[in-house]
């Protein structure tokens, strides 16, 4: 199985043509871009909403475990069964599994901002959608890109089902090589699936760094701080000096 998996990679013509290996990476990300975007927009504002007044809190934490428990396969052949085979079946199940993460992300973020902080806001008279926009988003930013690492592995992982319904994407090496017990290509599937996961999750994960609030101002005012107490020391050098300078010229006209 590892030696097809190998031959398989180390094959030319795997790499070039529409169902090369670079074709099939391209249509995984777009199935998962697609459908991580349409969850954005169902989450995003929903999510803004109700972590800013706190309300629906109820019904965000069951909605969010009602659509985890469904089954993506599940739900996208009843989908393939009313609306026939194409793109909306998959997509519309990915974008229920991505809608819980993405909306858990943006609700908390902006809830866990300290209400001291939004309070001084609105006493300088910001409005309410300022205080949205300038105060609680930035500070909930963290969170927010949590929930979206979590939506888009899920969404990655869970792309492959595309592939049942004659799309393409990473998941045709698995259910191609499983129709005809080719276990070497299931694999190829498997690991390059991986791959692209490991590869987004680095990067999202770096953007989280990024966007972590008062991150680049707090390093020039570390560098600050010790310039001054550098200044201070030699300050206090130059005090020292003067004084012992003072103290030998007294001693020597004595």
């Amino acid at each position: 199985m590892f030696n097809e998996m190998l031959s398989y990679f180390l094959d030319p013509a795997n790499w070039v043509g529409s169902a090369s290996i670079p074709a099939r990476v391209g249509e995984h990300l777009w199935y998962s871009l697609l459908a991580v975007a349409l969850a954005a927009v169902v989450a995003f504002p929903l999510g803004l909403i109700i972590g800013h007044t706190g309300k629906g809190t109820t019904f965000i934490v069951a909605t969010a475990n009602v659509l985890r428990a469904l089954p993506s396969l599940g739900l996208m052949t009843l989908l393939v069964l009313l609306m026939g085979l194409g793109l909306f079946p998959p997509v519309i199940a990915l974008v229920v599994l991505a809608v819980p993460p993405l909306l858990a992300g943006v609700y908390s973020g902006v809830a866990n901002v300290s209400r001291s902080t939004v309070d001084a806001a609105r006493a300088m008279g910001m409005t309410e959608w300022q205080i949205v926009w300038q105060v609680e988003l930035p500070n909930a930013m963290p969170l927010i890109v949590a929930g979206l690492r979590s939506a888009v592995l899920q969404v990655i992982a869970t792309a492959t089902i595309a592939a049942y319904v004659n799309l393409g994407g990473l998941g045709r090496y698995i259910f191609d090589g499983l129709a005809v017990t080719d276990y070497g290509r299931v694999l190829v599937g498997a690991i390059l699936v991986t791959l692209l996961a490991l590869v987004v999750d680095g990067l999202l994960a770096l953007l989280g760094r990024l966007v972590v609030p008062g991150r680049k101002k707090r390093e020039p005012k570390a560098a600050g701080s010790s310039g001054s107490r550098a200044g201070l020391g030699s300050g206090s050098g130059a005090i020292s000096g003067a004084t012992v300078a003072s103290t030998s010229a007294a001693t020597t006209s004595a």
